[in-house]
């Protein structure tokens, strides 16, 4: 059995729907929380695939947070080594600190369902398969595009929405991997944010309802296209 293992900063923010494809792939999946377990050790280091997951604080608030320290070492490393890493929202904005991209306050929150805007790169990449799926955003900062990487999305709001450095790192500001079936767990665990924003949750409750099967299908497709391409040659 391959190992997958997660960074969940906050429980409800895990794999989601991608789940199931990492069991369908072969993967063990361990989920680690950076806040209180030591993440910076060779079975980490050493695992099949690594997953930095979203959390509501900042990429560059490491003196707010001390562990944010051992996380981006970590994520540094695994940079470097080249083995398959994929982060999501908090996650993606690690991985381009971590390459040396800055990550930054847009001055508006993104949060609820919209579609993004492939680039020609995105549209031969795994993120085909969300061409005209609404995805669920949920962020107020955004990362630089790191040098070596490739944009692959965007949207009105953020312009950069996606970055993949060859097969193996791929950094999604969006969340595809939401259940919306435990949307409810979002609603509660960021109500504030919700009140503050003026945003709806009944309304984005309604949204998650509508959309939430078409966006588990496409995310898993997006999934499987990532794991099958692991180990194989870039395209150019």
């Amino acid at each position: 059995m391959k190992t997958a293992i997660a960074l969940r900063h906050i429980h409800f923010e895990d794999v989601g729907t991608l789940d199931a494809v990492l069991a369908e792939a072969g993967y063990t999946l361990i989920y680690l929380d950076p806040t209180v377990d030591a993440i910076y050790s060779e079975p980490v280091l050493q695992a099949d695939l690594l997953i930095v997951l979203g959390g509501p604080i900042g990429a560059y608030d490491e003196q707010l947070y001390p562990f944010l320290h051992d996380e981006l070492k970590l994520v540094r490393q695994r940079v470097a080594s080249g083995n398959p890493l994929l982060g999501i929202c908090l996650g993606a904005q690690l991985i381009a600190r971590a390459m040396q991209a800055d990550v930054y306050p847009m001055g508006v929150k993104e949060i609820g369902f919209s579609p993004l805007t492939l680039t020609a790169a995105g549209q031969d990449s795994p993120l085909a398969a969300l061409m005209d799926t609404p995805v669920l955003h949920w962020h107020g900062d955004q990362f630089d595009v790191p040098e070596g990487a490739v944009l692959l999305a965007s949207t009105p709001v953020g312009a950069h929405q996606a970055f993949a450095v060859g097969n193996t790192i791929l950094g999604l500001q969006f969340h595809l991997e939401a259940d919306t079936a435990n949307i409810e767990q979002w609603l509660v665990g960021h109500a504030s944010e919700l009140a503050q924003t003026g945003i709806d949750p009944v309304a984005l409750r309604s949204e998650a309802i509508h959309l939430g099967d078409r966006l588990t299908r496409a995310a898993s497709q997006v999934m499987r296209a990532w794991l099958n391409n692991l180990g194989t040659p870039i395209k150019h």
